[in-house]
């Protein structure tokens, strides 16, 4: 059988995940943090308040997104509250929010099942979350995450694409870096790396002209998929 090559490509690093975070940890300060952990950070941190706000993110620029969530939330933040509200109303709310009427039904619903099934206390189960319309595993993880101190992790185009880029993972979709992700990424990085590699795919690791010249990781990425850059 024969073995597997250990060289690395010309003027690369051996790729380290613990060193390459490390550096990103820094390089990201400067820039405002992915939209949920943000909203954890100003006390938005149960489930149910991490999931009505995923599902808000869905095809939404976090800067629409933020003030959306919060003006949601001032008007009603728990489940009863939320399911007391009349959808038009709620979608009124979050119209910003790409899709609003078809997540105004959705957030209504999980508000009225959370109440209804869970006594307004929404549980950290994988299964029950993804068991809410418009919940996928990016959502179900991040809430697992965030919230719930699970060692889950939330695989949104940001990391897909720059776990790619690396040559960490070789994954055609976003539930394939996970899978992979799962396996290979240690597991004291599986919340952290979405909130690392969301600012940092948004203003370094771009989707198009990645911003090479000014990457604090460049000696470790294999630039997979590059062919310009600035």
């Amino acid at each position: 059988m024969a073995a597997l090559a250990t060289s690395e490509p010309p003027g690369k690093r051996p790729f380290r995940i613990d060193a390459v975070l490390a550096e990103i940890r820094d390089a990201v300060r400067p820039f405002p943090p992915a939209a949920l952990f943000q909203l954890a950070d100003e006390g938005f941190t149960t489930a149910f308040e991490q999931l009505v706000a995923c599902i808000l993110s869905i095809r939404t620029r976090d800067e629409v997104m933020l003030p959306t969530a919060r003006r949601l939330f001032a008007c009603a933040r728990s489940p009863a509250a939320l399911a007391a509200l009349p959808a038009e109303e709620i979608a009124a709310l979050i119209r910003a929010s790409t899709f609003h009427q078809a997540k105004a039904g959705q957030i209504r619903q999980l508000a009225r099942r959370t109440q209804e099934e869970f006594g307004g206390a929404l549980p950290c189960d994988g299964a029950v979350l993804q068991s809410f319309a418009g919940v996928g595993p990016k959502c179900a993880n991040l809430v697992l995450g965030i919230a719930c101190a699970q060692p889950a992790i939330g695989v949104d185009v940001h990391v897909w694409r720059v776990t790619n880029r690396w040559g960490y993972v070789a994954a055609k979709t976003p539930e394939d870096a996970l899978r992979q992700l799962e396996a290979k990424l240690p597991q004291r990085f599986h919340v952290e790396i979405n909130r690392l590699l969301v600012p940092f795919g948004k203003h370094v690791c771009t989707g198009t002209l990645p911003r090479c010249s000014r990457c604090p990781v460049l000696e470790y990425c294999r630039q997979v998929g590059v062919t310009s850059h600035r």
